[in-house]
């Protein structure tokens, strides 16, 4: 099943509230928001697509617990961007800085700024441009590294703040860069099924 994208802004808007009470409703189904008022509705991942993210945040979240230097959070967490948007990367980390500026109440709804990293990972269902539109999307409200990884291709599309897009082809790692300082992804799990 492909995902859905539903116009429902001449109809209704959806409050915060609303939203977080349909996505809780609607378990089985991951919920994105646009800027638009669009309800984006995506389908449970596939066998391959899940073990796929699985390798790519255990990784993140290994770093994460030694380093210490922020929080790391899996598909299923939804930040409200600044733009209204209300997405859910497949990984996301920020810094400790932005989780400890966030009240106790903000922290347990949907995360009120945007994550300074993330990973999107191209699924069989996906539609690549959609994808880059939101990886686009996360740099124009405020992200400061994203992956864009693509293993049917063995692709990697880089998207830093203030740089352009820069593509890789059949790396076998990541770095971090000065983001994710000393945190480098090994993709062999990811390229092999």
């Amino acid at each position: 099943m492909n995902s859905v994208t539903l116009n429902l802004s001449q109809i209704l808007k959806l409050t915060d509230e609303k939203f977080a009470k349909l996505a809780a409703a609607n378990d089985n189904l991951r919920l994105e928001l646009t800027a638009k008022g669009e309800l984006i509705i995506m389908p449970p991942t596939g066998g391959e697509t899940g073990n796929r993210n699985f390798e790519i945040y255990i990784d993140l979240g290994i770093w994460n617990r030694q380093t210490r230097l922020g929080k790391a959070f899996d598909s299923s967490t939804g930040f409200r961007l600044p733009n209204g948007a209300t997405r859910s990367p497949d990984v996301s980390w920020i810094r400790i800085e932005k989780w400890s500026a966030l009240s106790a109440e903000q922290r347990k709804k949907f995360l009120p700024i945007c994550p300074d990293f993330v990973v999107e990972l191209v699924s069989e269902t996906d539609d690549l441009a959609q994808v880059r539109q939101k990886m686009q999307e996360y740099l124009e409200n405020g992200l400061l590294l994203g992956w864009l990884i693509n293993p049917k291709n063995r692709t990697v599309e880089v998207f830093r703040a203030n740089r352009e897009v820069e593509r890789l082809e059949n790396v076998l790692s990541l770095s971090g860069e000065d983001v994710l300082p000393g945190f480098v992804l090994n993709l062999q799990p990811v390229w092999n099924e």
